[in-house]
């Protein structure tokens, strides 16, 4: 970041730099003990640069990557830099057939029964006539058509593979009441989430997020493109304009990602290529009113590119009026929407946004009921052998600190 600040660019973090730096800042003479974790392996006692990370990872992480190095002369790392990728391995698609490792192997024990071969209590692969494959990450180590671990964690009716019907089934939407399943995450091949927000070119070509609906629909709502529609879900609404295309399903409108970012000050709080101003307002308890002031416009700024704007719209911001939807068995958030069309009032406007966020909270509860908690057998938090990003301690999957 400090090459691009000396430049006049700002601080512009790639995130590994971050969390070093954040990192040293918070435990700057490693009585924390969180410093040494960031320092680097080559230069005792030294701030770990972002060369010597990637360095140490080709070096050591990557399997065959030093060998085909050394073949060229070359460090891992400038290999790296030269070519941009390394196949680690090819020829994948039966990895489920080979053999565990030898060292795995020397205290293995296998189950007669099932044939699954354990080493220090952990299931390692499954023995198939007579051999030791690595088989795939399961209990079994088997493709599992029966899970016996949806029927331990309380969910037996779904231990075979079956249809389960979602809240945005189309047997619980009333289509002559003006239901219709939205769908809030398709994306666009322009924009990236958040991600994107600064890209001044890429927000040129894309800055709006209108509600895709069928035609047969839009004649039932007496709507054409451009014009407006409320889309009212559990917790609030928004209003936004249509477009009309045989590209959407009948009985479902869409609003694509990305689009809606706000702001509360003209000069500050989001990017001004992708973003409109708001007035944010509470109108009673937990109840709060979102209205658009002005959309994007040209500003002064070291780029002049911030003067050649030519377009308004940012987009309706949608997320604030979703409720939380915490799926009941992986607690994953459940993006579909339920909701009701309708065309606004004669004070409502595009861009508008409401929430009550006590009825927001009253679906969460709703939701969380579904739930069958916790202890799983032996008192576990969550089935061990489903795999983590960032995997805690094995004695955090248990509820009594005695396991």
């Amino acid at each position: 970041y400090e090459a691009h600040r000396e430049a006049g660019l700002g601080e512009i973090w790639e995130e590994d730099e971050f969390w070093i730096e954040l990192s040293w800042r918070i435990d700057p003479d490693g009585s924390l003990g969180i410093r040494k974790y960031f320092e680097s392996p080559y230069r005792a006692g030294e701030k770990l640069t972002l060369d010597e990370f990637y360095r140490w990872i080709f070096e050591n992480s990557v399997p065959g990557l030093p060998e085909a190095a050394a073949r060229e002369r070359l460090s891992p790392l400038e290999y790296m830099r030269k070519y941009g990728a390394f196949l680690v391995q090819e020829k994948i698609y039966h990895a489920h057939e080979r053999a565990p490792a030898e060292s795995e192997l020397a205290q293995a024990r296998v189950d007669r029964t099932t044939g699954v071969v354990t080493s220090n209590d952990k299931p390692i692969g499954v023995e198939i006539d007579g051999k030791t494959h690595v088989g795939f990450p399961t209990p079994s180590r088997k493709l599992e058509f029966y899970s016996r671990t949806l029927k331990e964690w309380k969910w037996p009716e779904h231990a075979i593979p079956g249809y389960i019907r979602s809240h945005v089934h189309w047997s619980r939407i009333n289509r002559n009441t003006g239901e219709m399943l939205l769908l809030p995450t398709f994306r666009l091949p322009t924009l990236v989430h958040t991600r994107t927000g600064n890209a001044k070119w890429l927000n040129e070509i894309s800055h709006s997020n209108p509600l895709w609906l069928h035609p047969g629909d839009a004649e039932r709502f007496q709507v054409k493109t451009g014009d407006l529609l409320k889309v009212v879900t559990e917790i609030g609404y928004f209003i936004d304009k249509v477009w009309v295309t045989e590209g959407i399903r009948p009985g479902v409108v869409a609003c694509s990602h990305h689009l809606g970012r706000w702001r509360l000050s003209e000069e500050s709080g989001g990017a001004r290529w992708s973003s409109a101003l708001v007035e944010l307002r509470q109108t009673g308890p937990g109840k709060w009113m979102m209205r658009q002031v002005h959309g994007v416009r040209p500003f002064q700024s070291d780029d002049p590119d911030s003067g050649r704007i030519w377009w308004q719209d940012a987009g309706v911001h949608q997320n604030l009026a979703f409720p939380v939807q915490p799926d009941p068995i992986s607690g994953q958030h459940c993006w579909h929407q339920k909701v009701r069309l309708e065309r606004p009032g004669p004070d409502e406007r595009y861009g508008d946004v409401f929430v009550d966020t006590n009825r927001a909270h009253e679906v969460y509860r709703r939701w969380l009921q579904m739930a069958r908690p916790a202890p799983g057998p032996e008192n576990l938090r969550r089935p061990p052998w489903l795999l983590r990003a960032y995997r805690p301690a094995p004695e955090a999957f248990y509820l009594t600190p005695d396991k």
